[in-house]
């Protein structure tokens, strides 16, 4: 489903405890209608632990990590997990109901497992609270809160990880309420002339939005860093590719710091990125960012010939709904 804001995903530079002893930790994982051949663990401090497939569909290494927070991906979609000294963990999941069908057995898994629930429960509140008036979100921000909180109370979790969640809930309903207050006002943009920008290109001078009047625009807001943004990049590729020669521009906009700049030209170079590839001036707060109250990346905005917003939370590559709508625009 399309998400209206980061609010699933736990980053883990809002719970960066990881540890500096390592711990060995054996991993399993069986995934039905796998998205890809590899499993990628990522953790703070650019820990990364790549685990493929074996002949019998099974995900399996043992390795060393530092207890803490980290994120599983499988080449599409990004998941939340905790890792304790001597886990051994069996993750089982259908990749075509990602959050619904994580369930994780063995020892230690107590935190992950609520994770995934946690996730759920966040879903869940975006999809029921963010089409709602003001007072009736006020209503189930409440109702989250409650649930958060006695829910984390009701287990018997590691010390670290209920502090980490406590500090999270907290700055999570905060975000949850500015998000809510920004997503009203970028639907009023719709319809709308949209914000210009003039940035970096990565093949040379400047850019504006101005200079791509007449054509379709589609931008993506991403950063390096960013676990879900670089999920998108292969689907992102394939729209590139499918409506190439058609009335319509592809525009990546990294807001990366300002001393990752040559990070950013790296990772441009090394993944052959296609489309046109700008570097904000102030990252996140950048004009054009802000103009649009961003909140979370990755995050696409579509954008008419005469430089009009049509849809200020456009539906990210992967979803199929993208393509329905651009082929009714564009063909």
């Amino acid at each position: 489903m399309k998400k209206i804001i980061l609010l699933g995903l736990i980053v883990l530079s809002v719970f960066g405890v990881n540890g500096q002893t390592k711990n060995q930790i054996k991993f399993t994982a069986k995934i039905a209608n796998r998205n890809s051949d590899t499993l990628v663990i990522r953790g703070a401090n650019d820990f990364k632990q790549v685990i493929p497939i074996d002949k019998k569909g099974i995900f399996a290494a043992t390795f060393e990590a530092p207890k803490g927070f980290y994120q599983f991906s499988d080449g599409h979609e990004v998941s939340s997990l905790y890792l304790k000294p001597d886990s051994e963990i069996n993750l089982t999941m259908d990749a075509k109901q990602f959050d619904e069908t994580i369930v994780y057995k063995g020892k230690g898994v107590d935190e992950s497992n609520f994770l995934a629930l946690y996730s759920l429960s966040n879903e869940k509140f975006q999809n029921e609270a963010f089409s709602k008036d003001e007072k009736e979100f006020a209503t189930l921000l409440e109702a989250k809160k409650k649930w958060d909180n006695e829910t984390l109370a009701s287990g018997k979790y590691d010390a670290e990880f209920q502090t980490a969640l406590k500090n999270a809930f907290a700055q999570f309903h905060q975000y949850a309420g500015e998000a809510y207050a920004s997503n009203v006002k970028t639907n009023k943009l719709k319809g709308k002339p949209s914000p210009d920008f003039d940035y970096e290109n990565y093949k040379g001078g400047k850019t504006k939005l101005s200079d791509l009047k007449g054509k379709y625009v589609y931008i993506d807001l991403w950063a390096t860093w960013c676990g879900p943004c670089r999920a998108e990049i292969p689907f992102l590729q394939k729209i590139e590719e499918k409506y190439h020669g058609k009335n319509i521009e592809f525009v990546s906009i990294s807001i990366d710091q300002a001393k990752d700049h040559e990070k950013w030209k790296k990772f441009v170079a090394d993944k052959n990125l296609g489309g046109v590839q700008l570097f904000a001036d102030k990252d996140w707060g950048s004009d054009f960012v802000t103009s649009y109250g961003v909140t979370g990346i990755p995050r696409f905005i579509l954008i008419d010939p005469k430089g009009n917003v049509v849809n200020p939370d456009a539906e990210r590559p992967s979803s199929p709904d993208l393509q329905k709508q651009l082929d009714s625009l564009l063909n």
